[in-house]
């Protein structure tokens, strides 16, 4: 599970999500839908992660907005 989060510490900092064992599948579920992946296929949301926040700073933020109101949800 999760095996992406390593390389999102810049984006959870951003949404101001703490990561901790007690969060990080509800995390990985918000991640899946916001992506728009069936939960646990991490490859495929690894490689849609990658897309998303490629360098272009309005996606990464989208993304980040998208995520907080996902887990607010």
């Amino acid at each position: 599970m999760s095996c992406y989060f390593r390389h999102m510490k810049d984006v959870f900092e951003a949404a101001g999500i703490a990561v901790t064992s007690s969060n990080r599948k509800e995390i990985d579920k918000a991640i899946h839908r916001v992506i728009g992946v069936s939960y646990k296929d991490c490859p495929t949301t690894w490689k849609k992660l990658k897309q998303e926040l490629a360098g272009d700073e309005k996606k990464t933020a989208k993304f980040v907005r998208r995520l907080k109101k996902a887990l607010a949800d």
